[in-house]
């Protein structure tokens, strides 16, 4: 991570209100899903909306997909390996969306 990356994140991570959390750990194989929604002041650079957010399924060694919208990249998804930008409507919208994706590749 670089410097201003770490600025990018501190500067706006200072004004956020955290509006959802939720982490949930599979016993059965051990998969993570993580989701957790901030909202701001301001938007982060490269988003046109004033949340930040990151949501995970995978496990701890495997990434499966990922939704973030990082200080400078905007809105995008990680999926498999693979990072597609992705069109951000609203924070309902997005939860559903990173659902449908996790019981497509295999999470419950």
């Amino acid at each position: 991570m670089t410097f201003l990356s770490c600025y990018g994140i501190m500067h706006h991570m200072a004004k956020a209100t955290l509006i959802f959390r939720d982490k949930q750990v599979d016993p059965m194989d051990g998969s993570i899903t993580e989701m957790v929604i901030w909202q701001l002041e301001e938007p982060v650079p490269g988003s046109q909306h004033r949340f930040k957010y990151r949501l995970f399924y995978g496990f701890p060694d495997r990434p499966v997909v990922r939704y973030d919208n990082e200080t400078g990249k905007g809105d995008h998804r990680h999926v498999e390996g693979r990072e597609d930008a992705y069109t951000f409507t609203d924070e309902k919208r997005l939860v559903e969306d990173f659902l449908a994706d996790r019981r497509r590749l295999g999470g419950k």
